[in-house]
């Protein structure tokens, strides 16, 4: 073995030791007995972490908004070039998305994350009827920060409310804006702007926490740290080759100022794989392997609340329980067996090498 494989490996080691270290409080509180009465849709086979200060015990593996292949469940589902394309009202789409998401309550899965009009609209329709199985993120990303005609208190107001009414809510679990990505960072009035909107929603009683989404390590480090009593709750990626960095890692100020974080891209945009999630499709066994690999590396870091993975058919619902199982191999410390980095470590080299022009930003978060 070369000594390259070898000091990559040993950092690999390490940058989990790192995270499990400035986790101290997070793991304890994570460890602590709670009533397992009040954890909502609780399961015995699913593990289940505390989401920073807003107390909610959130199932480890989660379930993302994104529906990006399926098409593979639904043919002709897509109307024009893209995911956000679906037909919401079509018969094969509602079945399915109804079907994962009993899976996912049969799972002990207990937190969707909504970030856009479409998502919203479907999974407040899959949930209906069984709303106490569910917490519910929110985020009509269409008309919030990345749009400028939305970057007032007022306006997001109006977009909040907008929403649930189109949705037939009552509340949200979290309303967590969706802001600029890293090319574009808002000003600081644009954020405080977005604080009142966020303030108010939950002195309103329509959100019960509040937090937000970026791509932007600085900016969100800076926004944790700047108002660490209103943040309940970040969104931000987290994929199979992100490691703590030794020093002044993201990780110390979700600690610090006890924030829930959900991770999103944990397959690097499905680039981790070999397939094309297709049923049956000769890559099947391993792609399942490799996804069950990179959410238990993902949950070495006791300061992530739950990476948020989409699934477009039951079979992946059941790979990820899989996953839940495979964890109790675990030592003391909580560490993926070696061999299990390495097989980790060789295919998030490919995903690396597969991502696609538009997901080349995913590298920044790396070292994070």
């Amino acid at each position: 073995m070369s000594e390259k494989q070898i000091t990559r490996r040993k950092f690999v080691r390490d940058s989990a030791i790192v995270a499990a270290g400035i986790a101290g409080a997070a793991s304890a509180a994570n460890a602590a007995e709670v009533d397992k009465k009040k954890i909502v849709n609780y399961n015995e086979n699913m593990e289940y972490r505390r989401c920073g200060k807003t107390e909610m015990m959130i199932s480890a593996i989660c379930m993302g908004g994104h529906w990006k292949r399926i098409d593979k469940m639904v043919p002709g589902v897509f109307k024009g070039g893209g995911w956000l394309s679906a037909d919401l009202n079509s018969d094969g789409f509602k079945k399915n998305r109804r079907e994962v998401v009993s899976r996912c309550i049969d799972a002990g899965i207990n937190y969707i994350d909504a970030c856009t009009r479409q998502e919203i609209m479907a999974y407040s329709e899959a949930i209906r009827g069984r709303r106490e199985k569910m917490h519910l993120g929110f985020s009509w990303y269409q008309e919030e920060l990345r749009n400028g005609r939305f970057r007032t208190t007022p306006a997001l107001l109006k977009t909040l409310d907008k929403g649930m009414q189109k949705a037939k809510l009552d509340y949200v679990d979290v309303w967590r804006i969706t802001m600029h990505e890293k090319s574009s960072r808002h000003s600081k009035g644009e954020v405080q702007e977005m604080i009142g909107a966020l303030e108010k929603a939950k002195k309103q009683g329509k959100a019960r926490f509040i937090g937000f989404s970026s791509h932007d390590r600085p900016h969100i480090k800076w926004m944790i740290e700047t108002y660490p009593d209103i943040v309940d709750v970040i969104v931000t990626p987290y994929t199979a080759k992100t490691k703590a960095k030794p020093k002044d890692s993201l990780f110390d100020a979700i600690n610090k100022c006890d924030v829930g974080f959900f991770g999103i891209k944990p397959f690097g945009g499905n680039s981790l794989f070999k397939g094309t999630s297709a049923p049956g499709n000769e890559h099947e066994d391993e792609d399942n392997k490799r996804a069950r690999l990179a959410i238990r590396y993902i949950l070495c870091n006791p300061v992530i609340t739950a990476p948020i993975p989409g699934m477009i058919n039951t079979a992946q619902v059941d790979n990820m329980a899989t996953a839940m199982k495979e964890r109790k191999q675990y030592d003391l410390a909580g560490l993926m067996p070696e061999k299990d980095y390495r097989e980790l470590a060789a295919a998030a080299d490919e995903m690396w090498d597969r991502l696609p022009q538009d997901y080349q930003w995913l590298k920044d978060w790396e070292v994070v």
